[in-house]
């Protein structure tokens, strides 16, 4: 007598493999990532055929998944050692000094000096870096001396908590990291102009 199949669905946060299909005696194991919970019909439906064959084309799986990529949950970040006193300036007298100016207080990102010179870096202006992931400010050490001025450097570190406040926005579709409106907030900082000026003549 032939049976049909039962079809046994899991629930995951494994985004290594956000859909996979395995055939157990008449039983048949989906594993899907929980992001697929608030798919469309369409999207669905393509599901089901692919449980179904196995192969297939999955245009509106992918498109999917890469419109919803910043629901994916990562593993949990690792612990992050934080130094902000360095020889010349301490980065949290920095940070709450603007988060009180140009922030109302209301960012709770972490911030560090990175390890090492990094002067390649600096070359190509990656001096400052915000990681969503672990809500963690790191800025170049090379700017922790009395020749960057303190103007400059307060630009950067308000540069990396625009993002920390903005997050990542989607334009038509792509993610923006400097959006318009990121480029329009970063000029509201008092001394953008000198610090763009300073910038020029130093690194350009």
């Amino acid at each position: 007598m032939k049976t049909d199949n039962s079809i046994s669905i899991f629930i995951t946060d494994n985004s290594a493999s956000m859909l996979s299909v395995r055939n157990r005696g008449n039983s048949v194991r989906v594993r899907l990532h929980r992001i697929f919970l608030s798919a469309d019909a369409g999207v669905l439906e393509e599901m089901a055929d692919f449980i179904k064959s196995k192969k297939g084309r999955t245009p509106q799986i992918r498109h999917f998944i890469n419109r919803n990529s910043h629901l994916l949950r990562m593993r949990p970040p690792a612990r992050v050692a934080i130094n902000t006193e360095g020889k010349c300036y301490d980065l949290s007298v920095i940070f709450n000094s603007l988060n009180e100016e140009y922030f109302g207080g209301r960012i709770s990102a972490a911030i560090t000096w990175g390890r090492g010179c990094l002067k390649r870096a600096a070359r190509k202006r990656t001096l400052g870096s915000y990681s969503h992931h672990n809500k963690l400010i790191r800025i170049n050490p090379l700017l922790d001396t009395l020749k960057v001025p303190r103007y400059f450097l307060e630009h950067v570190v308000y540069h990396e908590m625009l993002h920390a406040d903005m997050g990542v926005e989607t334009v038509r579709g792509r993610r923006s990291v400097h959006s318009r409106e990121f480029r329009e907030r970063e000029k509201v900082f008092k001394q953008h102009c000198r610090a763009m000026e300073w910038e020029r003549k130093r690194w350009g």
